[in-house]
């Protein structure tokens, strides 16, 4: 639901009640995990979706009935692909159950998914393929931090859409820093001095994904120097170098794409082939849990 926590907080801090309507249940094949998704104001304004688009305007009335209700228990409602061709359903196929209930501010000191526990991007590097590496992982809801040895590069004025901008060398700040199963590391560097020492750390820590940037022989002689420094093979099977997939990418804003499509389907499970060519379920449920995925 990172789309709804910056708005949630304004109408939070105004005061006004509103409804929100978490999906607290999902079956099959559908569009939206389990989690807030989407909000409605008194006067009408509707914020995030539940569906493609299909089940939204039961939602939206779902939450009006929440939101009238002085009750302070939530309202219930489950939809799936019905019979009746007038019933709100998914035509997915899948099942989801969605409850909404009102938010009052003026007895919740919060918003609700206002403060969110969000999954971290790393970017080790304040090279050129940062930027549009920060901006669309921020799109995606990730917690963007870019971190490099050199102050003279690595300044909020270069990423302003980075979360954090740290001036430290990456393994020492990768040490110390918070991390956890839904953890992305990117090295973007091609230095040895930065690259070795932070993807000796990184391999050895239970993040989520590890990739490091580099031609086929750059990415082959960084990975004999982390085998010469001790590193086993299963660590070294972590590595996902050359990062990204293979979208023949060339600008930074596509080399992004390749990259966050990459570690997307490391979290999912997903197969990284076209869909037109596999069966089974579109939206896996499978790999790292991510809130914001």
């Amino acid at each position: 639901m990172s789309e709804l926590g910056p708005v949630l907080e304004q109408w939070h801090a105004a005061g006004e009640p509103y409804a929100l309507a978490s999906i607290v249940a999902a079956h099959g094949s559908t569009p939206r995990a389990v989690g807030p998704a989407l909000a409605v104001r008194r006067d009408g304004r509707v914020l995030g979706s539940v569906s493609g688009g299909c089940v939204d305007a039961a939602v939206y009335d779902l939450c009006m009935r929440a939101l009238n209700d002085d009750e302070p228990g939530p309202h219930r409602e489950t939809y799936a692909d019905a019979q009746d061709p007038f019933a709100p359903s998914l035509v997915c196929g899948g099942e989801l159950v969605v409850e909404a209930r009102r938010v009052d501010p003026r007895q919740e000191q919060t918003p609700v998914g206002g403060v969110e526990d969000k999954p971290r991007l790393l970017v080790f590097g304040a090279v050129a393929f940062a930027d549009a590496l920060i901006k669309m992982g921020k799109l995606l809801g990730y917690r963007v931090t870019v971190c490099d040895a050199r102050p003279i590069f690595a300044t909020p004025e270069r990423y302003p859409e980075a979360e954090e901008v740290v001036v430290e060398w990456p393994h020492r700040y990768l040490a110390a820093t918070e991390i956890d199963a839904r953890t992305a590391v990117c090295v973007l560097t091609h230095d040895e001095k930065f690259d070795v020492p932070v993807l000796q750390q990184a391999l050895r820590m239970p993040v989520g994904f590890v990739g490091a940037i580099g031609s086929r022989k750059t990415c082959a002689a960084r990975v004999d120097r982390l085998r010469a420094l001790g590193l086993e093979e299963y660590e070294l099977n972590r590595l996902r170098s050359p990062i990204g997939l293979d979208l023949g990418a060339h600008t930074p804003e596509e080399v992004a794409v390749s990259i966050l499509a990459e570690i997307i389907a490391v979290a999912r499970g997903g197969s990284c082939l076209p869909l037109r060519t596999t069966e089974g379920p579109i939206h896996h449920r499978t790999g790292s849990p991510n809130s914001c995925l």
